[in-house]
């Protein structure tokens, strides 16, 4: 229901409850599917906080909510530490650390990992990012999406008839190199055996024709 109810254009993704609580924050508690979904609309702010001043990422932390904040951090989108030495309201890493008990719960066990994740973004983001994106599939899953952007464009779904710079045809190619060979192989052949006219250059038809011959 998430993606329906964001693609409405009246919906208000930040609306508060009498808490002054948001969906995503709501959603930061337990909910890590819709988590997923809210992350990739930019009009959902992801790290406002309630009236006491509570932000959704301490409210993860201090619950052990480790999926959530992987997919967070995966998503590219601002992530605030919050405020050093401030436990009751913003800083994430410091709450989750205060409220440690290390009784062996799942809840507990959840903590000493978001602990240590929030701990290795804060020292170097940029390969924390990759790390989460290349274990929970992010990669594969993105290539996947792609390559099916590109199937609708080979079945003709979509026309790719405009010359003009940067054509279609253009944008085409720039997206297939950037897939895994696999899924090139897969879509040369379809390029090549759909029966539209999906690609109007005679220079791009004979190239995809090249390809298809090499990768068969």
């Amino acid at each position: 229901m998430i993606p329906l109810l964001l693609a409405h254009p009246d919906i208000d993704a930040n609306v508060k409850d009498t808490g002054g609580r948001t969906p995503f924050m709501v959603a930061c508690n337990g909910f890590t599917p819709c988590v997923r979904e809210m992350l990739t609309d930019s009009r959902v702010k992801v790290n406002e906080p309630d009236e006491d001043g509570f932000t959704p990422l301490k409210g993860a932390a201090v619950n052990g909510h480790l999926e959530a904040i992987k997919w967070w951090i995966v998503s590219g989108r601002k992530m605030d530490l919050g405020t050093p030495g401030d436990v009751d309201k913003t800083d994430a890493i410091g709450a989750a650390k205060k409220e440690e008990i290390w009784h062996g719960s799942a809840q507990n066990m959840g903590k000493r990992e978001v602990v240590a994740l929030l701990e290795r973004f804060k020292s170097n983001a940029t390969e924390t990012r990759h790390a989460m994106r290349v274990e929970i599939g992010w990669y594969d899953e993105t290539a996947a999406r792609i390559f099916a952007l590109v199937v609708f464009v080979s079945d003709g779904l979509l026309h790719v008839k405009d010359t003009t710079p940067p054509s279609p045809a253009a944008r085409l190619f720039s997206i297939a190199a950037r897939l895994p060979l696999e899924l090139q192989m897969i879509l040369c052949s379809r390029v090549v055996g759909s029966d539209k006219e999906i690609i109007s250059g005679k220079d791009s038809e004979a190239a995809f024709k090249l390809v298809a011959k090499w990768t068969s």
